[in-house]
């Protein structure tokens, strides 16, 4: 009988230090919705709500920034065909993780994610709150599974470096974090600081998304998002109170009374056919194909090509999927730049993309990431 309680008590202390030891290894943070969560201390199993977040990990881990992904939607493979290319070569296992859908999280089925056994889960905030959101959190909240948001896309001049940090301390990767922030607030202060400084005439410009996608014009931004970005980097935006949401059209006739000093549109095809647009833009895309795409795609535009900004030489291509990483430190840099041209003249948006890449990413640079349209 003594033995035999010596052996239960055994038992139970072993069972109480694992839970303790358990205990040890998680801890809590707060997310970018200011949601407190317990998450695990060195997280194996992780579920993406995108899979465009790489462009995010990668720059606050070493190696393969997919390592510990279990599941994700397809969005990187659809939308991005170039970099998932790159990043499958040089991780072939990326391919074989399970896809959840097609393009984002609000696709992916709770279940399913629940079936893969995450240890963690990594969802992004939209501007437009996806009304089966709150459903996924408590489903998975509810199946022990923690669940943290981060802000990528929304509020990027406030939640960037907040979200950098998050992701640094979560993947136990804060020194590289660290690095990153520092690297990121240099290039963003130097656009600051000059602009508040500034004296003269805000340059007016206007912002379309996805040149050729539609028929009509033009699909732009308010506030919010890329709208921020031009604000921030001295921008006169034409679009500014036009409507109430992020994302909206402006109609021809006001374009046109507007006929802005600066023109930029985005674009994300690749060489290998058609994305979203036929205006080629991202790693793998040459500066020929880049110019060759913007000048025919804007040849049938009847009503942008009357503007000023397109007749003179102001009017710019940028890679669209800039604005859901911290890598829209380029988009300000190319805004100011074509903007300010003087003030930002020892700007250099290429290097900056090159530095990004040699002293960050575990891929090599290579693309053309904007454009210019030759005067007419």
């Amino acid at each position: 009988m003594r033995k035999f309680s010596t052996s239960l008590w055994f038992s139970c202390l072993l069972f109480v230090g694992q839970g303790i030891a358990g205990l040890a290894q998680a801890r809590m943070v707060t997310d970018i919705t200011h949601r407190t969560v317990e998450v695990p201390d060195n997280p194996q199993r992780i579920v993406l709500g995108e899979s465009r977040m790489l462009y995010t990990l990668a720059l606050v881990q070493d190696g393969n920034p997919a390592q510990h992904v279990v599941g994700w939607p397809g969005d990187m493979a659809q939308l991005d065909a170039q970099s998932w290319a790159l990043y499958v070569k040089a991780f072939p296992q990326i391919a074989d993780i399970p896809l959840l859908g097609q393009n984002n999280f609000t696709q992916i089925n709770a279940e399913k994610v629940i079936a893969l056994k995450p240890d963690l889960v990594i969802l992004p905030v939209y501007a437009k709150k996806q009304a089966d959101r709150d459903q996924m959190e408590i489903a998975l909240t509810n199946a022990g599974i923690p669940v943290i948001y981060v802000d990528l896309r929304v509020d990027q001049l406030h939640n960037t470096i907040p979200g950098v940090k998050l992701l640094g301390d979560v993947l136990n990767n804060p020194q590289k974090a660290a690095r990153f922030i520092a690297f990121y607030q240099q290039h963003m202060d130097r656009i600051r600081e000059r602009i508040a400084a500034y004296q003269g005439k805000r340059t007016t410009i206007m912002l379309q998304l996805h040149l050729g996608r539609r028929e009509g014009c033009c699909t732009t931004v308010s506030h919010g998002n890329l709208a921020d970005l031009l604000a921030f980097a001295g921008g006169d935006n034409i679009a500014k109170g036009a409507f109430a949401g992020v994302y909206g059209d402006l109609n021809a006739e006001k374009v046109i009374m507007a006929d802005p000093d600066v023109y930029i549109t985005t674009g994300m095809a690749g060489p290998e056919g058609k994305r979203v647009s036929n205006l080629m833009l991202g790693p793998q895309v040459t500066q020929q194909q880049a110019e060759q795409s913007f000048r025919e795609v804007m040849d049938k535009q009847p009503v942008l090509s009357t503007l000023k900004a397109v007749r003179e030489g102001r009017a710019y291509s940028v890679w669209h999927n800039f604005y859901l990483s911290p890598y829209h430190m380029v988009d300000v840099e190319v805004f100011a730049k074509t903007m300010y041209p003087q003030l930002f003249a020892d700007v250099d948006p290429q290097q900056t993309m090159k530095d990004l890449y040699a002293q960050f990413l575990p891929i090599p640079f290579s693309g053309t990431y904007w454009a210019t349209l030759p005067a007419k």
